[in-house]
């Protein structure tokens, strides 16, 4: 069943562009406010800097941050009908700017890592896992922080987890300290530096 959601890139130099979001059944798209606030925080600091949005889904957040001048996104997703929407997303913008890393985000990480250390780049990571209510997804959030605790300081610019508000975030994790948590109704965004 083909379903008929889609999002607009808010800004920048792909303005406008439509792009499809895939099933509710595997994804969650990020609401518009929440893509606004957050780049309204990071402002310019996202230009030519690689961006890293793990949980990808449709893309719609580090295809934002390609329109508003990140010079490198790594999308990371594992659902198959996600990768496909995202590809179809991704091939109307600029591909050769674009990365997909197929598979468990868990796993992939490793991979996303060794592309930004060859690179010399730190980057912007956007962490946006499945609610935990999902089933399925009730360790998501252990395995989350487990993941951030393992990113590399000197490759992170900000690290940004979306989460259910209902979320008790700790304020430390690994060697990154809570900034601030900005609540959306029952989605918060909090950033990590």
């Amino acid at each position: 069943m083909k379903n008929n959601f889609t999002k607009k890139i808010i800004s920048g130099r792909f303005k406008g562009k439509t792009l499809e979001l895939p099933s509710l059944e595997s994804t969650r798209s990020s609401k518009t406010i929440v893509l606004e606030s957050f780049f309204n925080t990071i402002q310019f600091e996202v230009m030519d800097t690689a961006f890293v949005e793990v949980f990808s889904g449709s893309g719609s957040v580090g295809l934002e941050a390609l329109s508003r001048g990140a010079s490198k996104i790594h999308f990371m997703e594992k659902d198959k009908d996600a990768i496909k929407v995202l590809e179809k997303n991704i091939a109307q913008t600029d591909p050769a700017r674009c990365e997909v890393h197929k598979g468990d985000s868990f796993e992939n990480i490793k991979n996303v890592i060794r592309r930004l250390d060859i690179n010399d780049s730190s980057a912007f990571f956007y962490i946006d896992p499945p609610f935990s209510y999902r089933e399925g997804m009730e360790d998501i959030y252990d395995k989350t922080m487990k993941l951030i605790e393992e990113l590399p300081q000197d490759l992170v610019k900000l690290i940004i987890i979306e989460h259910m508000s209902s979320l008790k975030i700790p304020e430390n994790i690994g060697l990154y300290t809570l900034s601030k948590t900005k609540k959306f109704g029952k989605t918060s965004l909090s950033y990590y530096i």
